[in-house]
């Protein structure tokens, strides 16, 4: 019975210092920035480079296996 007493009261104070240590950055934080302008451009631009890279991707290999097919190892 005494080690479990003292394995709640470890517990215990365990929590005890975690919420000690974070009640005072919660408190600390600051309201959030105003949100950016919705189309500055750079995401369509993003978006863009993400399709063009897909597209070259596919086509790559699309055409290797019929590079490949090409070769006589033996």
């Amino acid at each position: 019975m005494a080690m479990s007493s003292r394995v709640f009261v470890a517990v215990l104070a365990i929590f005890g210092l975690v919420l000690a240590f974070a009640s005072p950055s919660v408190r600390a934080q600051s309201m959030a920035p105003a949100p950016a302008p919705a189309s500055d451009g750079t995401s369509i631009d993003q978006g863009i480079a993400y399709v063009l890279m897909l597209v070259a991707l596919v086509l790559t290999y699309l055409i290797h296996p019929l590079d490949a097919s090409s070769y006589n190892f033996f």
